[in-house]
């Protein structure tokens, strides 16, 4: 399928879930939103559960390519700064307008009864926890680096998921302050760095 219409069906997948929700995001409203006949996504992606695989699948790589930018840009390589890098890039502009945001929750609410979709959100949680931890190693323990990680991809997951669902939708900078003092409080109790 040619790269141009994947996309554009993904945005059209991503506006109908923000218009109406993902129930009555049906094939036929996506398609009109797109553009194109129903037959299309069918024969695509098997339907409309094979394109929100595909929708989050992008999603889940635009914040991967965040996160790997702000570490990249980052020119300190130490911990809290590879740490504050994460979190920038779990709400970063492409994870958190209103399509996405709602796309998001959509996801969560049927991974819990699709295995493909819920696959997608084990790698993701999987590769929050893994990149966290591995920051968090380099100070600490192991058991208290893998207990650090997890309180902080909880915040982080509870301020996108509280944010998401407030009316005005996420305030991304006052999320990250609120995970940033959360990542402080994590740093000043940990003993002294492991070498």
């Amino acid at each position: 399928m040619e790269p141009i219409r994947r996309q554009q069906l993904i945005q059209a997948t991503m506006a109908a879930i923000d218009e109406v929700g993902l129930a009555d995001a049906t094939v036929a409203r996506i398609a009109r939103h797109a553009g194109v006949s129903a037959g299309i996504i069918s024969h695509y992606f098997g339907g409309k559960d094979g394109l929100l695989e595909a929708t989050m699948r992008r999603i889940l790589s635009d914040l991967g390519d965040a996160v790997a930018a702000r570490r990249r840009d980052r020119p300190d390589d130490s911990p809290r700064a590879q740490l504050q890098a994460i979190i920038e890039g779990n709400f970063d502009r492409s994870q958190v307008t209103g399509p996405v945001a709602k796309t998001w929750l959509a996801f969560w609410a049927s991974s819990m009864h699709k295995p493909a979709l819920q696959r997608l959100q084990q790698v993701n949680d999987r590769r929050l926890h893994s990149n966290l931890c591995a920051q968090f190693r380099r100070l600490m323990p192991r058991d208290e680096a893998h207990r650090a990680a997890q309180a902080l991809a909880a915040v982080i997951d509870g301020l996108w998921l509280r944010g998401a669902l407030t009316p005005e939708g996420l305030d991304a900078k006052a999320a990250r302050r609120t995970a940033l003092a959360t990542l402080d409080q994590l740093l000043d109790a940990a003993p002294h760095p492991v070498h």
